[in-house]
């Protein structure tokens, strides 16, 4: 899958957003490392932290089938808006990006595609083996 098909999925995904509050819709399509794609998006509540982001939204869904390596996410929102996965979602990001090379995919303001690893957005990022588990 190309990074402009993962980006596809992620503005397919984007349309399915629940955002009555902020009108900022926001998908993410998660290429999982058997090639499956797992789609999300940001979910609002009236109790705001009770919503949550397209990343984690894709990555729950994701675990809750069972796979656990991914390769790349995809982020898209409105257009003429650069954004990346906020802190949260990094951090979720990098939970399953031991070596930090999963690639994150995103647009810049003029709509071209960015990449950068989780590692490159995340250089501090903790893990299970820093909270005295193992991974």
């Amino acid at each position: 899958m190309t990074d402009a098909d993962l980006l596809a999925e992620a503005e397919a995904a984007r349309r399915q957003a629940y955002a009555p509050y902020s009108n900022f819709a926001v998908g993410a399509a998660l290429l999982c490392e058997d090639g499956s794609v797992q789609p999300g998006c940001n979910v609002e509540n009236a109790s705001y932290p009770a919503g949550i982001c397209a990343e984690r939204n894709a990555v729950a869904a994701a675990v809750a089938r069972g796979a656990r390596r991914f390769v790349a996410i995809a982020v898209a929102g409105p257009a003429g808006v650069a954004l990346g996965p906020c802190g949260i979602c990094r951090q979720v990001l990098s939970e399953f990006s031991a070596d930090g090379r999963l690639r994150v995919i995103t647009r810049d303001k003029a709509g071209a595609p960015q990449v950068a690893t989780i590692a490159a957005l995340l250089p501090a990022a903790f893990g299970a083996a820093d909270l005295g588990q193992g991974r």
